[in-house]
């Protein structure tokens, strides 16, 4: 597996929990910089990623409410396969966004 993936092959997709039921949508994703590269740090999961994409002053205006959304680990999200994320924890791991 390539340690390399392209954002645009991942966000928006749909993950899928280790029982095969839908999550919600990897909307956004949090990095860090080390040396010359950016490492993925987490995974905002829901309707909150988009929301955080956006910005914060939409969300304040709207009145938005996260709902189950989620922010998971770099290491809770399989992306062996790209195209179908998956969870390697359980949902109770994760934490609320």
């Amino acid at each position: 597996m390539s340690d390399t993936i392209r954002l645009d092959r991942v966000i928006g997709r749909t993950i899928r929990t280790a029982n095969n039921r839908k999550l919600g949508r990897l909307e956004e994703c949090r990095a860090e910089r080390r040396g010359d590269s950016w490492v993925i740090t987490e995974w905002v999961i829901g309707a909150a990623g988009l929301f955080e994409r956006l910005g914060v002053g939409v969300r304040m205006i709207l009145g938005f409410d996260a709902g189950s959304s989620f922010v998971a680990r770099w290491d809770q999200v399989d992306l062996r396969n790209p195209d179908r994320p998956r969870l390697v924890c359980s949902v109770e791991e994760l934490k609320r966004a």
